[in-house]
């Protein structure tokens, strides 16, 4: 069943995304206008340490009203691949470095209206670095069990998706680790 854009305009255009009135022709129902959230996407990573404890980020989040535990990450930037940026937040949210980064999945937000993408990474063989937060960023590092993190999920302490996402399909590669 084809698709196909009509029309895109946009109503509004921001730093971190666009919004478009954007119509299209359905084979099956005619024409279809849909408000459409145009972003980059982002990719955020779990430092897996050498004694098996994993690190995540506690920071304030604006439109939650609250902190929030989650894994580093950050909207990819024009030009800049996925690991790129999980690299790049790694560093500057957490000061760490990573020699090696496995991607574990990548999905879609909101596909009902929303075109962004997430890229998830596990980043081990970490040594330290320089925390660079951004302007507007206030972050504190969190080192924990990998446990305990999967035990915040089901108590409601991590509700972020992305990173209830990340842990979840994370667990069997810190599992293997933590058997070595």
């Amino acid at each position: 069943m084809a698709h196909e854009l009509i029309k895109r305009d946009y109503i509004y255009r921001g730093r971190v995304l666009d919004l478009s009135v954007s119509r299209f022709n359905s084979e099956a129902k005619g024409e279809i206008r849909l408000e459409i959230v145009h972003h980059n996407g982002g990719a955020g990573a779990i430092p897996i340490f050498e004694d098996g404890t994993i690190g995540l980020v506690r920071q304030w989040r604006y439109p939650a009203g609250r902190y929030s535990t989650e894994i580093c990450a950050g909207r990819i930037e024009a030009g800049a691949s996925a690991e790129e940026t999980a690299a790049r937040e790694l560093e500057e949210e957490m000061g760490l470095c990573a020699k090696s980064l496995r991607k574990i999945t990548n999905f879609l937000v909101a596909p009902g209206y929303c075109e962004e993408r997430i890229h998830l990474f596990v980043a081990t063989e970490i040594s330290e670095s320089k925390q660079m937060l951004d302007e507007d960023e206030e972050i504190e590092v969190v080192r924990l069990p990998f446990a305990e993190a999967i035990a915040m999920i089901h108590d409601g302490n991590i509700d972020d998706a992305k990173s209830i996402i990340a842990l979840l399909l994370a667990g069997p590669i810190i599992e293997a680790k933590l058997q070595q």
